[in-house]
């Protein structure tokens, strides 16, 4: 046995340079994964400063968006890398930033202008992501094709 790794085969969708479709949505997502680990580190901060109302309340909501800053950035590598299996948490990612977009709209304060800011990047990338492009340099097959 070989210590080597076995360098995965060579396929079309990964030869050649890489769509810009693809690489805007790994920025994207990449974006949106350091936006919720600033986040996440300025409410822990404020957290164990206490600054917060609540310092427990504010220590675990800052865990739990670092934690979850997790998926768009994982998600991004693999995109970056052409990775198939990345399309799906980046989708995924877009798709719960939706209803946070949707919230953030509803509220009377300075959410707002995030509010669009955030529905714009995840319908933006959603698009970039069910692109035909994107889709084929991923290696993505649809539903009732032919596998090689």
């Amino acid at each position: 046995m070989s210590a080597e790794r076995n360098p995965a085969p060579e396929t079309p969708e990964s030869t050649g340079p890489r769509p810009l479709r693809l690489t805007l949505a790994a920025v994207l997502a990449a974006l949106e994964g350091l936006a919720l680990v600033v986040g996440g580190a300025l409410i822990l901060v404020l957290g164990i400063t206490g600054d917060a109302d609540d310092r427990q309340q504010a220590v675990t909501g800052g865990v739990t968006l670092i934690v979850l800053a997790l998926l768009p950035l994982l998600a991004a590598r693999g995109l970056l890398g052409r990775r198939s299996w990345s399309r799906g948490p980046a989708v995924i990612t877009q798709i719960m930033a939706l209803p946070v977009a949707y919230n953030l709209l509803q509220a009377d304060s300075m959410a707002i202008p995030g509010g669009i800011v955030l529905g714009v990047v995840a319908v933006t990338a959603l698009v970039l992501l069910v692109n035909q492009e994107t889709t084929r340099a991923l290696g993505v097959r649809g539903p009732g094709s032919a596998s090689e």
